[in-house]
C-alpha cells in the first residue's frame, strides 16, 4: 500500500478552453468547406485535450522509500524535514524566494505546496518544491517513511 498518491490534474476550466480551441480551429477551416471544418473542430479539440492531459498527468507519490514527483525519483533518506506551505508562502517560494537550482514540480493552479530540503551533500539541489492539494498528508507520508 502506498502512503501517498496524488495526480495533479488540470482544472475543469482548462478542458473548456481546449474545447474552445477546437471550435476556433473549426471556424478557421470553415471557408474550405464543411468537411475540413469538422476535421479542424475534431482535430483541434483533440490536440488541445492531449496537451491539457499531458500537462495534468504529473503524479506525486511516496513509494518504496522514495518521493516520486513527476519524472523525478528522490530517496527519502536524502531529504530533510518537510515544510508545509500555505497559499501565501507557496506563492513566495514560487517567486522571489525561489532558488533556480531547486527542483520544482510546480502547478500554478494548485495554491498549496510542500518544500523539503535536500540533505545529500553531493546533490547541488537545495530543496524540492512540490505543488500538492494536501501538503499535510504528503508531509506525514514522508515523515513516516523517513522514521521507518
Amino acid at each position: 500500500m502506498q502512503p501517498y498518491d496524488e495526480r495533479l490534474s488540470a482544472p475543469r476550466s482548462w478542458w473548456f478552453i481546449a474545447v474552445l480551441m477546437g471550435v476556433s480551429v473549426g471556424l478557421i477551416m470553415l471557408p474550405f468547406g464543411t468537411l475540413p471544418m469538422l476535421g479542424g473542430l475534431i482535430g483541434g479539440a483533440a490536440l488541445a485535450c492531449v496537451a491539457v492531459s499531458s500537462y495534468g498527468s504529473a503524479r506525486v507519490r511516496v513509494v518504496a522509500d522514495s518521493l516520486v514527483a513527476g519524472e523525478a525519483r528522490i530517496p527519502v533518506s536524502a531529504l530533510g524535514t518537510p515544510q508545509v506551505l500555505d497559499a501565501a508562502e507557496a506563492a513566495a517560494w514560487r517567486t522571489y524566494k525561489a532558488d533556480p537550482r531547486a527542483f520544482m514540480l510546480l502547478r500554478s493552479y494548485i495554491p498549496t505546496a510542500l518544500r523539503v530540503e535536500v540533505t545529500d551533500p553531493e546533490d547541488p539541489t537545495p530543496y524540492v518544491y512540490v505543488s500538492t492539494r494536501n501538503p499535510e498528508a504528503l508531509a506525514a507520508a514522508l515523515t513516516a517513511v523517513h522514521s521507518a
